[in-house]
């Protein structure tokens, strides 16, 4: 397979992917076969960074309607996200690729605490390092945190894992007219409202000049031929 486009990069995985088929928590089956894709992105000599969100066990603002406050919801939700953060470096380990879990929020009997110059130490040494606990702060989505993750480690661009192939003019799942961009700039996305991404993360990615790749994860293998410039996938880059 082809070299990888990028050196460094934060990929954007979302609860909801490591549920399978499932509608709640963890699908092993979908867990190793991400974990396989994970391996296959550094295998081509990138240092891969994952930012996980915690959709399929809890999110903060479902949570409000079920008379949580939205600052302890959002902490549950940045709670599951280092449950999943643990699950995919234990997957990652079992097929032999270095991994560490790192959360924002601190807990360390459980994994190390995320900071800039230990991600950076990791992700030199070949480990891929899971970013769980989101930005360890409420109001801010995993969007965001890979967006800031990005900026942070440096990272040549974001790798947005969806349910779709890219970004479209609309939902293709609600639109059969929708038509997919091939690339478009932050600012498009932002002023059209696209939805891939929050405004807050597309504008940290836009004041960092980093690009995001949007792509479906449903195939096997899909991390790692988006990294190297193959299949179908969206090009969001500054102007």
């Amino acid at each position: 397979m082809s070299a990888p486009r990028f050196s460094r990069v934060v990929v954007k995985l979302s609860g909801e992917a490591l549920m399978g088929g499932g509608q709640h928590g963890l699908d092993a089956g979908t867990l190793e076969r991400i974990a396989a894709d994970v391996k296959g992105a550094a295998a081509l000599g990138a240092q891969v960074a994952v930012v996980v969100g915690g959709g399929n066990f809890f999110r903060g603002l479902a949570g409000t309607g079920r008379g949580i406050e939205r600052v302890r919801g959002d902490t549950i939700g940045m709670l599951a996200t280092v449950m999943n953060a643990i699950a995919l470096e234990s997957a990652l380990e079992s097929i032999g690729q270095p991994a560490r879990a790192l959360s924002a929020i601190p807990m360390p009997v459980h994994c190390e605490t995320y900071n800039r110059a230990t991600a950076i130490r990791h992700l030199e040494a070949g480990r891929v390092t899971v970013l769980g606990g989101g930005t360890g702060s409420p109001f801010f989505t995993t969007d965001t945190t890979a967006a800031l993750r990005a900026a942070e480690l440096s990272a040549g661009a974001i790798m947005k894992a969806t349910k779709v192939d890219g970004v479209y003019t609309a939902d293709p799942k609600k639109d059969p007219t929708a038509t997919r961009y091939e690339t478009l700039s932050h600012d498009e996305a932002i002023a059209k409202s696209l939805g891939v991404m929050d405004t807050a993360a597309f504008a940290l990615a836009r004041e960092n000049r980093i690009p995001i790749l949007v792509f479906s994860i449903a195939r096997a293998g899909a991390i790692t031929a988006a990294l190297a410039g193959q299949g179908r996938a969206t090009l969001v880059t500054p102007a």
